[in-house]
């Protein structure tokens, strides 16, 4: 009995530690399973991240890399939004928005990207990962704008580039609502280490493929004035090519002219071309820097705002979308032409100009070259004219003169020796070969003028053919001696508002049938008479103009008179000094 009975108590423990051995034993298995699936869940991930790393640096094109980032973030942290945003170099706000997941009609209606501010600006005042519930109940959330798509989960991770701040990685609206974990965080902040380096190399290889760019378009430029070229050509191909070079949306060249800039070429969207011509004072803030002679370069993060402060552009076309703008002066050179070449970005756009500002400043120097290169060809064009006139006029002189002037004392030697009746026509063509002489001295004068020069003969000219119409008739013209070259710049003026005012007397008072314009320099004075056959100048009539002009004569040391024409009319005359 008691053997039995001992036995079976040892088989009912038996079965019991049999029975304990196989739960502890069904619980390990389970953890071991649940260990399995974790570590195959890691794998899964790691194998994830991998295949995005490798994705993400599948080439060096910077504007798809990033586009690669955000959508393997999405994909790696299951979130149905991504964005990715640019800091700008100043490290406050964002300057460019690269998003995931929403569609370019829902990024339309929302409105402008934004710049930093709430949460986004959370993150780049502190680069540090963030994972949040709900954005809406974060003290920093500035809410959502209209047409936005309804957002709760967030996480946020900083990219940064060799210890830079590149910008952040946004994702939100995690998949099945939850929320993101700390394997998200992890695993996108690992995508975001990778990401960094592709991003440092997609710039560099940015940079260098600029560069080359920019060799090639220096020898394009270099080939364009190694022979005859415009120089409003060479400026549009100047600003055309740093506009491609440096992904800018417009480039413009503008050169000094006295006190104001005016703009010479224009390349980028019609709105701005038309703005050729347009004249800018050269003495706004911005600008007054740029073109000191320092050789200041002048960057302006956002142009658009810029102007929205008050910056004074007002020549720009109204709602100007343009933001970071580069402002390079033109060297000096040996033309000594101020000016500055400036281009601009779009807001929104790949801002290359940022890390090629050192490239407009070196188009800014092959814009001086180009000028310095056109003033050199039409210097040496010039010069061939020149020597060519010369030519022309001491031929004129020694031959066509001498020849004539011979002629017509033959002319008069025979005067005695023919019939009245001939007489009168032998004296006429004496008086038409004295005329032609007369005629050709003023040519030898004009010859001797550079074409782009005042030219105060052509003036009187110009000034005479004027009052053609009002008089019913073409006064006569007569122009003795250098008055182009002896005539100083001050009294030009002066003889050209003496025979204005003389002629417009003439118009409304004389009532002549012939009027002569005679300036004449000779004994190192100039003297300009204007003489009509009409009514005289009667005792009633108003000489304002006559006395304005003897005060501004006497200034230079001159005199006016006005006198009574034989046997009728008027002589109003201006006497100079020359030296």
């Amino acid at each position: 009995m008691a053997d039995g009975a001992g036995r079976g108590s040892w088989d009912e423990g038996a079965l019991e530690y049999a029975g304990l051995s196989r739960v502890r034993l069904d619980a390990l298995l389970q953890e071991l399973l649940g260990r399995v699936d974790e570590i195959m869940d890691y794998q899964e991930r790691l194998r994830a991240l991998l295949d995005a790393v490798v994705g993400i640096g599948a080439d060096l094109d910077l504007n798809s890399t990033l586009d690669r980032i955000v959508t393997a973030a999405c994909e790696l942290a299951g979130a149905r939004y991504g964005a990715l945003g640019v800091v700008g170099p100043d490290g406050k706000r964002l300057v460019r928005f690269i998003t995931h997941g929403v569609t370019d009609q829902e990024i339309a209606a929302i409105g402008p990207y934004p710049e930093g501010h709430g949460i986004l600006g959370l993150l780049i005042e502190h680069p540090e990962p963030i994972r949040l519930h709900d954005l809406a109940q974060h003290p920093r959330s500035y809410g959502f704008p209209n047409n936005h798509p309804p957002m709760k989960s967030f996480l946020g991770v900083p990219i940064r580039t060799r210890e830079h701040a590149f910008g952040n990685l946004y994702l939100t609206e995690k998949t099945g609502g939850a929320d993101f974990t700390e394997d998200d965080e992890h695993t996108v902040t690992a995508l975001a280490t990778a990401a960094g380096v592709v991003i440092d190399n997609a710039r560099l290889y940015a940079d260098t493929e600029q560069r080359r760019r920019w060799h090639e378009v220096t020898a394009e430029i270099t080939q364009l004035m190694l022979g005859d070229f415009d120089t409003d050509q060479a400026l549009r191909l100047i600003a055309k090519r740093s506009c491609e070079v440096s992904g800018a949306q417009v480039a413009a060249v503008l050169l000094a002219d006295g006190d104001e800039l005016v703009v010479r070429a224009v390349d980028g969207p019609p709105q701005f071309t038309r703005y050729v011509g347009r004249r800018i004072p050269a003495d706004l803030p911005v600008i007054g820097r740029a073109t000191s002679g320092t050789g200041e370069q002048i960057v302006i993060e956002d142009l658009a705002q810029f102007l929205k402060d008050g910056g004074g552009l007002s020549e720009f076309p109204e709602g100007v979308t343009l933001a970071r703008t580069t402002m390079a002066p033109l060297p000096p050179g040996n033309t000594g032409t101020g000016g500055l070449l400036a281009v601009a970005v779009e807001q929104g756009a790949n801002s290359r100009v940022a890390e090629g500002a050192g490239l407009v400043r070196m188009f800014a120097g092959q814009a001086t070259l180009a000028l310095d290169r056109a003033r050199a060809q039409r210097d040496r064009d010039m010069l061939a004219v020149l020597e060519d006139r010369d030519r022309i006029a001491r031929d004129l002189h020694d031959l066509v003169i001498q020849r004539l002037f011979a002629t017509g004392l033959q002319l008069q030697g025979m005067h005695r020796l023919v019939r009245p009746e001939h007489q009168q026509r032998l004296s006429r063509a004496v008086e038409d070969i004295d005329a032609t002489i007369h005629d050709l001295r003023a040519a030898i004068f004009e010859l001797q003028q550079t074409p782009d020069s005042s030219s105060l003969r052509s003036d009187v000219q110009t000034l005479v053919a004027e009052y053609s119409e009002p008089l019913s008739f073409r006064p006569k013209l007569i122009c003795t001696g250098p008055i182009d070259t002896v005539v100083p710049a001050a009294v030009r003026p002066q003889i050209l508002a003496t025979v204005r005012e003389s002629l417009s007397n003439v118009v409304r008072h004389a009532q002549a049938s012939e009027v002569t314009v005679e300036i004449t320099v000779d004994g190192g004075h100039v003297v300009a008479r204007i003489s009509d056959d009409g009514t005289g100048i009667r005792a009633s009539t108003r000489r304002s103009g006559l006395r304005n002009l003897t005060e501004r004569a006497q200034a230079l040391g001159g005199t006016v008179r006005v006198r009574d024409n034989q046997p009728h009319g008027t002589v109003v005359e201006l006497t100079a000094p020359t030296d």
